[in-house]
């Protein structure tokens, strides 16, 4: 690794914690302040620190390693996810800002459920709890899996002999980072530097591709070069079943049950801004996938034009950010990566801290806690499911997409039925959210855990996100039809 690329990367890593000490000194003498920012995002920060928490390190890894692998036809995934944020914004984003500020002046997740359905509030904010941090911790760990390969790539030896894999270096060092500046700065560091580290995914995702092109010939000598290497190459529909279509576009699903997306539309200023904060995150989103895209599919006409060797398709923007660039711009885009993996692990580590700390210790074990107490508390519960995290991640062999398919899936099934119908249905019940959640959850763990992701009935595996969403919906209303009505809600 070049001098010019570790600057680059120095300079990143004192940015993140500079605004992470900007945000301690400014929003965290509360647990309003530490869990949500005091609800006073900026319009574009919001838009850019849920669409940053959301791309995660699939975007610039996982995404353009399926791409680079199979071709044009994993662009489904790309079209669903847009699809789905889009919906996301318009249904659930102004209803989840007005109600949960009206229902109690909830902070989490767990306690605007607990607030909405009163009678079943204990079953629903433990039972939340549980499942947010059991599947934030395996997608925590798709971060630090991006951490890992990145370090293990780039960065060989650069320490030495630590007594460690340059993986599990790479691992340490980027739970090491986030975890300084979460844990001082709460939400306002998250969302901060979530916005700087979007700005900075969506410019090396634009630049790449462009960069490949000029270099080799334009854009007729990569197609020509993909022709050759698959006739099918780019084409969308080439080999695609209807399960496997089914399977890509409804990861749109899985955005209306993600805690530490959906969480950001609660800290908005106001109402009003909610559709100034949708134009502005889905403009950035169009823009990032477009350059996802564009890395994998231009980067495997670079490597067959080139003769090079790539192991695993999953580190394609590294090779081309080690291979194409200056040093310092090398540092650039890497720095890149590591904002993708570092946005989306923060995210989810203070979603999980918040749930613990709100749900669990000072719901059963110190109910008269104070501010400072509790935020402290949730600083020590961000380090716990961070350790957690690096356990599930120190397989070296792990795969980002696969593990974030499993993580998103189980929470678009879990939470996506419950917080639709919670904002938008009258007649649901406190009996039919838990029925929800235990049915979304548990179907997607045995999907799971029987392989019928990968295979069903002989067939093409299904996508686990499918059934679970279906069996969860089908439960809170079948459930709720049942029971007696909750009460009115306005539908904001």
């Amino acid at each position: 690794m070049q001098t010019g690329a570790l600057i680059s990367l120095a300079l990143y890593f004192i940015l993140m914690l500079a605004i992470g000490f900007y945000a301690w000194r400014k929003s965290t003498d509360s647990s309003e302040g530490y869990l949500l920012g005091g609800r006073n995002l900026h319009p574009a920060v919001a838009a850019l620190s849920a669409g940053a928490s959301d791309m995660s390190g699939w975007l610039l890894l996982g995404l353009p390693g399926a791409l680079y692998a199979a071709g044009l036809v994993e662009v489904w995934i790309g079209i669903g996810l847009f699809a789905g944020a889009l919906v996301n914004w318009i249904v659930v984003a102004p209803r989840l800002r007005e109600q949960t500020e009206r229902y109690g002046n909830a902070l989490t997740i767990p306690e605007f459920l607990a607030n909405r359905f009163p009678d079943k509030a204990l079953a629903l904010r433990v039972t939340s709890a549980i499942i947010i941090v059991l599947f934030f911790a395996v997608y925590t760990a798709a971060g630090l899996v991006g951490g890992g390969k990145l370090f293990e790539t780039s960065f060989a030896g650069l320490f030495g002999d630590t007594g460690m894999s340059d993986y599990m270096t790479g691992i340490w060092l980027t739970a090491g980072v986030v975890l300084a500046y979460t844990m001082v700065g709460g939400f306002l560091a998250v969302s901060l530097t979530d916005f700087v580290q979007g700005c900075i995914m969506v410019v090396a995702l634009v630049l790449m591709p462009l960069v490949v092109l000029t270099s080799d010939g334009g854009l007729g000598a990569a197609s020509a070069q993909l022709n050759a290497i698959d006739p099918d190459f780019l084409s969308l529909t080439a080999g695609l079943s209807f399960i496997g279509f089914l399977s890509a576009i409804t990861w749109g699903l899985g955005y209306f049950g993600q805690p530490h997306i959906i969480v950001r539309f609660m800290a908005i200023r106001s109402v009003p801004q909610v559709a100034t904060a949708r134009n502005i995150g889905m403009s950035w989103m169009g823009v990032a996938l477009l350059g996802a895209i564009g890395v994998g599919i231009t980067g495997r006409a670079y490597v067959e034009m080139n003769g090079l060797v790539l192991e695993d398709p999953e580190t394609i923007f590294i090779l081309l950010a080690n291979t194409l660039f200056h040093p310092l711009i090398t540092g650039f885009l890497l720095a890149a990566l590591l904002a993708a993996i570092m946005s989306t692990i923060s995210s989810q580590l203070l979603v999980s801290s918040s749930s613990l700390t709100e749900d669990f210790y000072r719901l059963f074990l110190r109910k008269n806690a104070s501010e400072r107490e509790t935020v402290n508390v949730g600083r020590l519960f961000v380090a716990l499911v961070a350790l957690i995290a690096i356990y599930i991640a120190r397989d070296p062999d792990s795969k980002v997409l696969g593990l974030v398919s499993n993580a998103w899936a189980g929470f678009g099934a879990a939470f996506g039925p419950l917080i639709l119908l919670s904002l938008t249905w009258k007649r649901m019940t406190g009996a039919g959210a838990v029925s929800g959640l235990v049915v979304g959850a548990g179907v997607v763990i045995l999907w799971i855990a029987m392989g019928w992701n990968k295979e069903f009935l002989g067939g093409p595996g299904v996508y686990e996100i499918i059934p679970g969403f279906v069996a969860a919906m089908a439960a809170i209303v079948g459930v709720s039809l049942a029971g007696k009505p909750a009460g009115d809600i306005s539908n904001a």
